[in-house]
């Protein structure tokens, strides 16, 4: 079967469709592009009402190619899989597989039985009380790690609720892996030739704190993984700051492989809003996490999600979000209006924020985040850093070639080099010398290695 997946939404999407990929690649199922295939599957997001929009728009546009072939069928997974669940097959009738974010395990044996005719519908959308091992590809390392990257899943689900977030409907209560599975898990990318490893996981400071958990922490997790040999460096998403611990923060300080980058999502700016959020923080303990992550790590890059025009936000709220974002200077940040998610508690939170309002905060916000930005990336000409290569860069000129890769911090870098090699995947040392809107130029000051 010729199959072609579309990924929506987080860094998790992106590697459960990375998964799925190499778990139907060893069955002898074949990756074509959108106007070949004979299986659409789409790995959706429900965080925000966009892109669950698009879910609906890109299946609208899948049905056409029934015209070509009517043995056709779709597969929905994802957030939005678990969400809409059986509701889809009446909706769109060529979609035979809704499955959820514990039901994507058993994706690959529904999808072959679905193309074999053994069943007409299937729907896997019931959560498990454990995090479900998946089976391991045998060509996996083919398609996850031509760039010797990689993502490893060390737990499921979150027990949060924050008010306005639709996460732990879609994906379940806590679960965490088996610290020795994950351990063992990136013991064998490494030996396959990876070099960088982000560890996933809707709030990973909170690993092991679930009945899954086996009395490692999250820090104790970090540390194994850090002294695999091989290991040049490690990052870990997404992280929850009322659970960021003492000894998580000293890591930063204390593992050298262990990247100077951090996800620290702040969402607001305002005391009043994020307590309506349910965030469990303040803007002081917010500012004391970033006073001791910077004093155990100076050159550390912090980067977070902020909602704007949350219900009830006034504008002295948002101008305290503003403040925020100055004072903490992140170097990038995702910025969003606040959007109702079926079952939040926000939902029935009122006053609602106009919608001319919202889009002009989103815009004073995000102008403000470009300034900040581009005072950061200017701070980095004349420094060096090992650039991870992922590929040949979009700007190419007639005197050279240009490359593409990640600095330490995971700002991107477009550097010139002219000989005959093959650089995906290697480290290059590399010097900055222009400071772009989104990105760096630098000039190659060493040997590929």
């Amino acid at each position: 079967m010729k199959f072609h997946i579309m990924t929506f939404g987080c860094q998790m999407n992106v590697h459960d469709s990375q998964w799925l990929t190499a778990a139907l690649e060893s069955r002898g199922w074949e990756q074509a592009p959108e106007e070949e295939a004979q299986v659409y599957i789409l790995n959706t997001c429900s965080v925000r009402e966009k892109p669950e929009q698009k879910v609906y728009t890109e299946l609208g546009r899948i049905g056409v190619y029934l015209k070509r072939d009517p043995n056709i069928f779709a597969a929905v997974g994802g957030c939005v899989g678990q969400q809409v669940g059986k509701a889809f097959f009446s909706r769109f009738p060529f979609v035979k597989l809704v499955f959820g974010t514990d039901g994507i395990a058993n994706a690959p044996n529904a999808l072959e039985s679905l193309a074999e005719g053994a069943e007409e519908r299937i729907a896997l959308l019931d959560f498990v009380d454990v995090y479900l091992e998946r089976e391991v590809p045998q060509d996996a390392s083919r398609v996850e790690h031509a760039t010797r990257q990689a993502f490893v899943n060390i737990m499921q689900g979150c027990d949060n609720f924050c008010t306005y977030c639709v996460v732990p409907y879609t994906r379940g209560r806590q679960k965490s892996r088996h610290p020795e599975l994950v351990v063992e898990e990136c013991r064998k990318l490494v030996q396959a030739g990876v070099r960088e490893i982000t560890l996933l996981g809707q709030n990973v400071n909170s690993y092991g704190l679930d009945k899954g958990g086996v009395g490692v922490t999250f820090a104790q997790l970090l540390h194994m993984v850090a002294e695999i040999p091989g290991l040049d460096r490690l990052r870990f998403t997404t992280s929850h700051p009322k659970d960021i611990a003492p000894e998580v923060i000293r890591a930063f300080g204390e593992l050298d492989n262990l990247c100077p980058s951090l996800h620290l999502p702040m969402q607001a700016g305002s005391d009043d809003v994020l307590r309506r959020m349910g965030r469990k923080y303040d803007c002081k303990r917010y500012l004391d996490i970033v006073k001791s992550l910077r004093e155990a790590r100076p050159d550390l890059s912090l980067t977070t999600d902020l909602i704007v025009a949350f219900p009830g936000e006034a504008e002295k709220d948002f101008q305290q979000t503003l403040e925020m974002v100055e004072q903490v200077g992140f170097e990038s940040s995702f910025s969003f209006k606040y959007s109702d998610r079926p079952g939040v508690a926000a939902v029935k939170m009122t006053p609602k924020v106009a919608p001319d309002v919202a889009a002009d905060r989103l815009l004073r916000l995000q102008n403000l985040q470009n300034d900040i930005t581009r005072k950061c990336l200017k701070k980095r000409v004349g420094t060096e850093d090992n650039v991870l290569v992922e590929g040949k860069s979009r700007k190419q000129e007639d005197e050279g070639v240009y490359w593409r890769g990640r600095d330490s911090a995971g700002r991107v870098v477009n550097f010139r080099f002219d000989e005959g090699v093959d650089l995906e995947g290697m480290m290059v040392p590399v010097r900055i010398v222009v400071a772009k809107k989104h990105s760096l130029v630098g000039e190659r000051t060493g040997e590929p290695w």
